[in-house]
């Protein structure tokens, strides 16, 4: 049985003070207004007890297709189980890409960078910073880990039902055209196509999924997983009977304490 800790207060920081690097189209209409879909990239942090800090940290990319983000039951619902465990927990709010693909991307790796800039004072280790996703937000995460420099590459991925692919018949389609645009090109699906981007140096992942997710099919997951197998970099795939997409952190998903138990095992094993 897993207890749940109260999460201690958040604080929230703007990912970019000094004027947004790129543009969807609508996030220079200002004001930010969450109810149509344009967000102020930011990110919500939550730290662990410093007595109780393992000095890991997690970023935290809620899903919604690109075209919303479900920041309760895939960010902040979480934020308990990774501070009980004494892991820094820190939930992006990024933009959405309106075909603009590098919009969530630059937001992604600016917050792993902020958060490493802050490592002393959030007692936490630069090389103990993972990246967590779900669904399109598991796709970002894993284009964080298969896309990026020093800087801004994380050392661990943990990624529920994630879109991987790009490619025709095994994306979730939304996701796809929102990122890209209905008119992508074949190179661009090949290169947001997650799997064909891992390298020996791709961070270790934990994948956990439903097998009846008819949103976004297990051949993404299991894709990546035999990518990452392939190169010889460490990888767990928990695929539960039933649950279809979008679980989260909700206990009406009927494996919930299982995923949970599961989760906790691997970040218990995890070395870095």
């Amino acid at each position: 049985m897993i207890s749940m800790a109260q999460p201690q207060a958040s604080f929230d920081i703007d990912l970019w003070p000094e004027g947004l690097p790129n543009s969807n189209g609508i996030d220079s209409t200002q004001p930010f207004d969450d109810a149509r879909q344009n967000f102020k990239p930011s990110i919500r942090v939550f730290l662990p007890d410093a007595s109780k800090s393992t000095g890991r940290a997690v970023v935290c990319c809620p899903g919604g297709g690109y075209s919303h983000l479900a920041t309760d039951h895939e960010g902040y619902d979480w934020a308990p189980f990774f501070l009980e465990r004494g892991i820094a927990f820190v939930v992006l709010k990024y933009r959405m890409p309106r075909g603009v693909t590098d919009v969530p991307i630059s937001d992604a790796k600016e917050a792993i960078r902020i958060v490493r800039q802050h490592a002393t004072e959030w007692h936490i280790d630069k090389t103990k910073v993972g990246i967590m996703g779900s669904s399109a937000g598991g796709h970002l995460a894993s284009t964080i880990a298969t896309h990026t420099d020093a800087d801004t590459a994380p050392n661990f991925q943990i990624l529920f039902y994630p879109v991987i692919s790009m490619q025709q018949g095994i994306t979730h389609q939304g996701s796809h055209d929102c990122l890209l645009g209905r008119n992508a090109t074949e190179e661009q699906n090949q290169l947001y196509s997650n799997a064909s981007q891992v390298t020996p140096q791709t961070p270790q992942a934990i994948m956990l999924l439903s097998d009846d997710d008819t949103a976004v099919p297990s051949q993404n997951s299991i894709e990546y997983y035999m990518a990452m197998r392939k190169a010889g970099v460490k990888s767990t795939l928990h695929v539960y009977p039933s649950g279809g997409h979008g679980w989260g952190f909700r206990s009406t998903f009927r494996f919930h304490t299982s995923m949970l138990n599961d989760l906790s095992d691997w970040l218990e094993n995890l070395k870095l």
